[in-house]
């Protein structure tokens, strides 16, 4: 996995890399003292994994991941635990390792990177052939070996529930064995937004927006911290 790190501190950039001079399989590209540089790297070149510090000037962790479009896995590392539960919220968070970390702890982290990555990748195979899209805004899923035909803007919310998917209709319900990544990538980018990580709601048939979350029919749905921006931007406000 190729990975690079980004810690303020030199001293715990030379630590993680000592670390993971332990485990054959990573391969670190590049180290970074601030998010900004980093930033700059990910906009040209691709990683499988990345060691992110919490707290840095200007810029912290969490501001760094919210710039990313596609993030890679992301392990924190910190000497503060009081974010983990906050950390969970982002969807390409893996783990949350607190300082000083030893090998043990580390190579689980890094074991459950690479776990989530083959799960991924499996089942975004598994389930490729269960979601097709036509022409125009029709959507075909593939229940019970029948390819039943959904008009995309009566879609008003997805919702992940372990390795299905529930498609909520204006008319009906479909439960779908597949991903939300799966079906993120069918739908358009205009009406439909993933809001957290088990959630994608189409954003015109948003009816309230409370604090963190929004009303959709009769859902109210949670509206996730990384994610709340652009759903801020879709919305036309006075």
């Amino acid at each position: 996995m190729n990975c690079i790190i980004i810690d303020d501190e030199a001293t715990a950039r030379a630590i993680i890399a000592q670390l993971c001079s332990n485990i054959s399989s990573l391969n670190v590209l590049e180290e970074f003292p601030n998010a900004i540089q980093a930033i700059k790297y990910l906009n040209q070149n691709d990683v499988d994994l990345i060691f992110l510090d919490i707290h840095m000037p200007d810029f912290t962790g969490f501001d760094f991941i919210q710039t990313l479009k596609n993030p890679p896995k992301i392990i924190l590392t910190t000497s503060d635990s009081q974010f983990a539960i906050e950390a969970f919220e982002y969807d390409c968070i893996v783990d949350y390792l607190v300082k000083p970390i030893t090998l043990p702890r580390f190579e689980k982290a890094v074991l459950k990177a690479k776990s989530t990555a083959i799960e991924a990748i499996s089942t975004e195979m598994s389930s490729s052939k269960n979601i097709e899209i036509s022409s125009g805004n029709d959507l075909y899923v593939n229940i019970d070996r029948r390819l039943i035909k959904i008009n995309i803007p009566s879609i008003y919310l997805i919702e992940a529930k372990g390795d299905y998917i529930n498609v909520k209709t204006e008319d009906k319900n479909y439960t779908v064995h597949s991903t939300l990544k799966k079906i993120e990538d069918k739908l358009p980018n205009d009406l439909f937004l993933k809001v957290h990580r088990s959630y994608i709601i189409n954003t015109k048939k948003i009816i309230d927006i409370e604090d963190n979350s929004v009303l959709i029919k009769k859902d109210v749905i949670p509206v996730s911290r990384s994610n709340r921006p652009e759903l801020m931007k879709r919305l036309n406000l006075l």
